[in-house]
Parts: C-alpha cells; sequence; structure tokens
C-alpha cells in the first residue's frame, strides 16, 4: 500500500507525473501516464524500468526513432463501425500519418541489431503491425494536403474537368467585364475580383452600382463600395455550384467505401493504438530521465536500500537553471541496519533527505529511473508508508499531533518486513518528555517487526536507541561550525547536533538571552552531544578493530589452507618420484641381465680365446660401470629431489655468527636472519630480493639475507625432527597470528622510529597486507615529517593519507603498500 492518498504531492512525485504528460504527444501516453502507479512485484517493476532504460538509451544514441505523429484514432475508428458511416478527409489525413508511424517504428526494431540491442521494445513492436495494405490504399485515396484523389474514381475526375473548365470560362468573362467597366469609367483602375459569399464578385463605387448589371453580395463598411455578381456570370455560377454537389456526393460515395474496406481491420488497427500510446508513454518517461539524468540502479528481488550520489530530481532541475549543483544524498540500510534515525540542525536538509528516499523509492516502482549511480541498490517495498510535514484538519477536527498519531496507527498496523516507512520530525507537536517516549516505543515496536524506515527528530532519547537496539543507526546532516552553515551531507554511524545556540547566534539573537537560556538548559545537557559523539566513536573503532581480527583470521585461515594443501602435493610429488626410481631400478636390473646373457652365449657359440673372452669381459665390465653410473647419478638427482620435498631433520640456531657484507646475484642460495629455511633468489630489484623457498615466493630486504648452501642447513644449529614446509608454515602462522595492522612511535626518536618502522613494513610485505597505519602523534609535526620522507623513499609504498579527522586526523598516517 502507498500511504497517505497524498503521498504523491507530500513527496513531488505529481510534478513529475505532470512533466511526463508533458512529454507525451498522444492522447493515449497522456492517458497512461495519469494512470500510472506503483507496482509491488519485481519482474512488473523491472520489465518497466529495463524497457524505459532501452527507450533512454535509443534517445542517447540519437537514433532515428519515429517520434511524430503519435495520434490515437480509436474513438475515430469506433464511430465507423456502423455499415454506411464513413470518415471525413480530415480524419483520414491523421490516420494515414499515424499508420505510416507505425510502420515505421515496426521497421526500425525489425532488423537483427536491433532486436538484440532493444529485446523487450522490438517484442513490445510486434503489437504494433498492421496489413502494409492500408497505408497504401490511404497514400492512393488522398494526396499531400489530404483532399480526395481525382483518380479515386472516373466520375470525380469528370466532374472536376468541367468545373475546371466553368472555372476558367468565368475568369476570362469576369477579366472582360471588368475591362469594359474601367474603360467606361465605373470602376476604379485597382478594382479586382475578389469572393463573397463563396461567389466572384467586383468591387463597383456606390454611385455606380446601377451601370453594372448584376447581383449585390455585399458592401464596405463604409457603404461607399457595393461587390456585384455580374448578371452574366450569374448562371454560369450557378451550375458550378450544382457540379460541386455532385462532387461531394461522389466524393461520399468514395469515402463510404473505404470505410467499407478498413471497417474489418478496425479490431487490429485498435489494438496497434492502444501500444502506439504505451510507446508515446515509455517515450516520455525515457525523455524526463535524460532531463533529470536519471539511470537505471541495481534492482533487487529483497528489500535494500544502497543510495550512492542520489539527487532529488525536481531540486535538481529547479538548482541547474541557476547553474547550481545538488548535494548528492549518500546512505546504506541493510539487515542488519534498517532504520536510520538522522538529527542535525534545522534547515540542515533531513526532510529533503527523507522526501528523495521516498521519491526515488516511489518513482523506481512506478517504472521511472532515478537520478542516482548506477551501482546504487533499491528493493522491492510492500508497503511505502510516509508521515512527512503537517497535516492539521479542521473538518476532522484533528491537531497536527492527533494526524502524526493517526498516522502512527497505520504504519504500527500494517508494518511488516517488506515496509518501508518515512517520518519526518519523529515525537514533535506535544510535551517534550512524553512525545519522546511515545516515538520510541513506536520506533521500538516497528523494528521487532523488520520493518525499514528513515526518520528526523531532535529527540536525544531516540538518537541514543541505536546504542542498545540492534537494527538501527544513527545519520548526521552536517553542520559547518566555522561559518555556522548547514553542509546538506549525510553521514551515517553518528548523530547529530541541532545546533540551536550556534544557529541564534548566526542570526543576531541577543546573547544576554542565550547566556540566560544556557544557565537554565544545564551543562550536563550541554555537554550531551559531545558525549553522544564520543560514544559513537568508540563504538565505530571497536567495530574497526572487529573487522581488523576478522581480516587476520581470514588472512591465516588461508594461509593454512595454502600449506597444507602444498604439503599435500609434495607428498605425492614424492611417491611419484619413489614409484619412478623403482621403476628406474626395476629396468637397469633387466638390462644388466639381458646384457650378461647375451654376453655368456656369444662367448659359448664363439668358442672364444681368453683374449677374446677378455675383451668381452671388458665391455661388458664398461657397459655395467656406465649402467651403474648412470644409476648412481639418478640415484643422487632423486635424493636431492627428494631432500627438498620429503621431511627432513631441521635445526634452530644457537648462535648468530657476526654479520658480513655479501652482494648476492640471481640463483644465490639464502636463508632469511633468524629462519632455517633455504631458497633462491629469483629477482632482484634495489634493496629487495624475490626468494623462492620451494613454491613459495616471497619479497624480503637483502639486510635481511644470509648466504646458505643448497639443502643444507647451519652447523651450529640444534637439530629438531621437522620438515622445510612446516618450518615456512610456523613461522608465517606465528607472524600473521601476531601481526597488527597498525605500529605505534610516539614518544620514539627519529632514528629508533624509523628503524622500527622499516622491520614493521618487512612483516607486512611479507604478509602480503594492503594497507597499515603509523601512529606518531601531532606535536610539531617533525616525527611526521620525518616519517613520511622516508616512506616517499620506498618503492613499495603506493600512497599515504591523513586518517579521517574524528579518528586522529594528521596524527595518523594511513599506508597503502605496492606488490
Amino acid at each position: 500500500m502507498i500511504y497517505p492518498e497524498i503521498f504523491e504531492e507530500k513527496t513531488g512525485f505529481d510534478k513529475i507525473r505532470l512533466m511526463i504528460e508533458e512529454a507525451c504527444i498522444s492522447d493515449a501516453g497522456i492517458e497512461a501516464a495519469r494512470k500510472m502507479k506503483a507496482a509491488f512485484t519485481y519482474d512488473k517493476v523491472v520489465h518497466q524500468l529495463q524497457i524505459t532504460e532501452e527507450y533512454r538509451n535509443i534517445l542517447l544514441l540519437s537514433e532515428p526513432i519515429p517520434a511524430q505523429n503519435y495520434f490515437d484514432l480509436t474513438d475515430e475508428l469506433t464511430e465507423i463501425k456502423l455499415p454506411g458511416t464513413f470518415l471525413e478527409t480530415e480524419e483520414l489525413g491523421l490516420l494515414k500519418a499515424s499508420l505510416i508511424t507505425l510502420v515505421e517504428l515496426y521497421t526500425f526494431f525489425s532488423t537483427p541489431e536491433r532486436k538484440e540491442k532493444y529485446p523487450l521494445l522490438t517484442a513490445l513492436s510486434e503489437e504494433l503491425y498492421i496489413d502494409p495494405e492500408i497505408p497504401k490504399q490511404l497514400e492512393k485515396l488522398l494526396d499531400e494536403k489530404t483532399n480526395i484523389r481525382s483518380s479515386a474514381s472516373e466520375k470525380l475526375a469528370e466532374i472536376r474537368q468541367k468545373i475546371k473548365r466553368k472555372e476558367s470560362g468565368i475568369g476570362n468573362r469576369i477579366n472582360k467585364i471588368i475591362a469594359e467597366a474601367r474603360q467606361k469609367g465605373y470602376l476604379k483602375d485597382d478594382a479586382e475580383v475578389t469572393i463573397r459569399n463563396g461567389r466572384p464578385v467586383i468591387p463597383v463605387p456606390a454611385s455606380n452600382k446601377r451601370r453594372l448589371k448584376g447581383w449585390i453580395h455585399d458592401e464596405s463598411a463604409t457603404g461607399q463600395t457595393v461587390y456585384i455578381e455580374p448578371a452574366e456570370i450569374f448562371e454560369i455560377n450557378n451550375e458550378i455550384r450544382e457540379l460541386q454537389l455532385d462532387e461531394r456526393r461522389e466524393e461520399v460515395k468514395i469515402l463510404i467505401h473505404f470505410a467499407d474496406y478498413v471497417r474489418p481491420f478496425i479490431p487490429e488497427l485498435q489494438r496497434a493504438y492502444t501500444h502506439l500510446g504505451e510507446f508515446d508513454f515509455i517515450r516520455a518517461k525515457a525523455k524526463v530521465a535524460l532531463e533529470t539524468a536519471s539511470i537505471l540502479p541495481v534492482m533487487r528481488r529483497r528489500p535494500v536500500l544502497n543510495i550512492r550520489n542520489a539527487r532529488h530530481p525536481l531540486l535538481y532541475l529547479a538548482l541547474k537553471k541557476q547553474h547550481r549543483k545538488v548535494v548528492p544524498l549518500t546512505l546504506e540500510l541493510s539487515h542488519k541496519e534498517r532504520i536510520l534515525v538522522i538529527s542535525g540542525p534545522n534547515a540542515g536538509g533531513k526532510s529533503i533527505c527523507l522526501k528523495t528516499i521516498g521519491l526515488l523509492q516511489y518513482m523506481l516502482q512506478c517504472g521511472l529511473l532515478i537520478p542516482a549511480n548506477e551501482n546504487s541498490e533499491f528493493g522491492i517495498f510492500r508497503n511505502i508508508l510516509i508521515d512527512i510535514g503537517d497535516e492539521q484538519s479542521l473538518e476532522n477536527d484533528l491537531s497536527t499531533y492527533t494526524s502524526h498519531l493517526q498516522n502512527l496507527k497505520v504504519f504500527l498496523r500494517n508494518a511488516d518486513r517488506h515496509t518501508l516507512f518515512l517520518i519526518d520530525e519523529f515525537g514533535t507537536g506535544t510535551e517534550p518528555n512524553l512525545g519522546g517516549a511515545i516515538a520510541e516505543a513506536t520506533l521500538e515496536t516497528l523494528n521487532n517487526k523488520k520493518a525499514w524506515g528513515v526518520v528526523t527528530t531532535h529527540y536525544a532519547n531516540l538518537k541514543l536507541m541505536s546504542g542498545h537496539h540492534e537494527g538501527i543507526i544513527n545519520g548526521a546532516m552536517l553542520f559547518d561550525s566555522k561559518k555556522l552553515q548547514p553542509l546538506f551531507i549525510l553521514k551515517t554511524g553518528k548523530p547529530g547536533s541541532s545546533f540551536a545556540f550556534e544557529m541564534a547566534r548566526k542570526i543576531g539573537f541577543p546573547e544576554d538571552i542565550l547566556n540566560l537560556a544556557g544557565t537554565k538548559t544545564g551543562k550536563k545537557q550541554l555537554d550531551f552531544d559531545q558525549q553522544l559523539h564520543q560514544l559513537e566513536i568508540e563504538k565505530k573503532d571497536l567495530s574497526q578493530k572487529q573487522s581488523e581480527v576478522t581480516v587476520a583470521d581470514d588472512l591465516l585461515k588461508e594461509l593454512l589452507d595454502k600449506y597444507r594443501n602444498r604439503i599435500l602435493e609434495l607428498d605425492k610429488e614424492r611417491k611419484r618420484i619413489l614409484a619412478e626410481a623403482q621403476a628406474e631400478a626395476d629396468s637397469l636390473i633387466t638390462a644388466a641381465n639381458t646384457r650378461i646373457e647375451h654376453t655368456i652365449k656369444e662367448i659359448r657359440e664363439t668358442q672364444a680365446e681368453k683374449e677374446k673372452t677378455r675383451k668381452l669381459r671388458e665391455k661388458l665390465k664398461a657397459s655395467a660401470g656406465e649402467r651403474i653410473k648412470k644409476n648412481h647419478d639418478a640415484l643422487k638427482s632423486l635424493k636431492q629431489e627428494l631432500e627438498e620435498v620429503a621431511p627432513q631433520e631441521e635445526t634452530v640456531p644457537v648462535s648468530s655468527p657476526e654479520k658480513e657484507i655479501h652482494i648476492y646475484k640471481v640463483g644465490d642460495h639464502v636463508r632469511m636472519q633468524g629462519q632455517r629455511s633455504v631458497g633462491i633468489i629469483t629477482g632482484l630489484k634495489g634493496k629487495k630480493a624475490t626468494v623462492e623457498f620451494d613454491s613459495l615466493s616471497l619479497k624480503a630486504d637483502i639486510q635481511n639475507l644470509e648466504p646458505a648452501q643448497p639443502g643444507k642447513q647451519k652447523n651450529d644449529q640444534v637439530r629438531l625432527t621437522t620438515s622445510t614446509s612446516g618450518n615456512i608454515i610456523h613461522d608465517l602462522t606465528t607472524k600473521a597470528a601476531n601481526f597488527k595492522i597498525s605500529i605505534d612511535v610516539r614518544g620514539q626518536r627519529a632514528e629508533e622510529a624509523i628503524l622500527n618502522i622499516s622491520k614493521y613494513l618487512d612483516d607486512a610485505m611479507l604478509l602480503n597486507v594492503p594497507e597499515i597505519k603509523i601512529l606518531h602523534g601531532k606535536g610539531n609535526g617533525i616525527l611526521r615529517d620525518v616519517i613520511r620522507e622516508y616512506l616517499n623513499s620506498l618503492q613499495e609504498v603506493r600512497r599515504y593519507k591523513d586518517e579521517a579527522l574524528e579518528f586522529g586526523g594528521n596524527g595518523i598516517t594511513i599506508v597503502s603498500l605496492r606488490y
């Protein structure tokens, strides 16, 4: 349901409807605009939006779609359903023009490219199809001026030819009469033939009216000139008149004949006109969408409000004329945060924010595009209820507050999880404590019913509800406390102040009165807004820390899964290598046996001498040696592979040798300082090296590396039974679990801070952390400048910026890392 009945007037939709009506060019389109109403099913709403979006794209691309002669002749066609009735030529002219538009529209969407590009409009255009013979017959019947062509019948052509000859004879005769009258001085020199009562007449001075024989049809206003039809052409005019009557009778016969022809097609034509009106209506909606910079947002089946940079269309048009821009509205409501309580100063934009939300939701459900970003998300609500403005009723003896209560009663009766309610100045109109209590109870009940809503208020108890009611959040209309003027920007997550004292001072309210008011209000009340603001900051900080823990937990889980899978792969690889080694050994033994048998056979068959036997033995020995060497090499290679993947005994350092300066190159074997795993350098860039440990690739500072022998551990290490991969997992897991996305260097000297930040950045790069925070404090800004100068020298730093003002401002630097 849409509540109240004056919903459209309250939100400004009545003016949007009028804009669409004015954009229509057919009566059927205007009627469709007047009947437009909200739909409550996802499929119907999305269909209307998508078909309007298709037409908007046609207008954007300036495609040559017919945009005129959208005449609706449904009523005229109804009038000729009875035999003997017909349409006049003027009506046939409109019929001809509109049928041409129908054919052109149908043809426009008949190309394969447009069928694919505009599927919904193409489907609608199928309803515009008419028998192409009808416009052809009209073309034969009417000329460009919508007169019946002489070729319509032989008799009509003959009659018109006679009329033409008679009129030509009259012309010649009347010119001769005028020439003779001028010669006799009966007429003025500038006298010319004119028409009175459909008859050709000559203007004659009243003093000479009896000198020219004929009939007087008229006289001038002064009476000095009379208009005479000469007697000589009177009879000819009568003959022409008779011929004209014959012409009309023949034309009527032709029109009746055409009506008889078109009568069977009337249902088809009326259906086409209905859909032509629908085309006109869609065209008007698309045209208004272009005027208001409107788009099709993301539509969801479930209720949702994720509004990005939305604008009230009427405010947008009004400010556009003044070459000003609207401050866009952005807010997000979800199933966890369904109700937004907006507070802030008067004239700060709370009410227009409320109206914008209600208007845009209603526009979408009426099939209209909205002025917002395309990534905005909207759902479908079965109930849209508003309580905005003063609804005091003298007729029903209702006060302002009573009318609000009546509205809230309707809200409570109909609210459910598919309801959107909008309430302006919630709780006002009566004694504040009582009105605030009723408002709080009402809002709590609406929240329990899982309804969605936005309310504006100045009441502190409503601002506090978000702290102990899941589903309710605060929002504030921002205010420039220096310039003492509203910014018209909505910021969710914190309540706003009414800035009553500040606004009073801005308009020059007496300072002594304000001081007196301050004493009566009490410091506790004046500090309330600040305390509430601090509470919201702490709440957001806690939420941020929870998010950080979640991110760290997800990272840890991802790393564990990754290395568990890698261990499984390594185990599978080890088994494969062992199987191949066994197969190779079997092959070597088989080959050796075959070679021995062949040699013995050759000795026996040749009865070889000792020298021959010795040579064969040496050859066999050499062959066996090659086989043994080959087998030894294969086993050695296998051993190296197994050492890389099979579980090994690892060691932990017991002492750290003095660090030596070493120049590395790609291919060198190294280990991280304090680590046991040996890796290979695969890339060098500045002071950074890319090191590959098995299939794991990490970036590290060169100064944190030390040379190592492939596959070997340090000599001064205590041996432990654990795998290489297990060590890597253990090290990274420990780092990920203990890693924090912020480092605090406040109070440290510059050199100490830079050293700690350098080590911290190494760990962050190792764990692929995209963003970290450095807490350096504000002070004189010296430590901050040194840190940022250091960050500028690092290639791995993509960019850095100050923290948001309410969370530390320039006392905290947010650093984004490059990988």
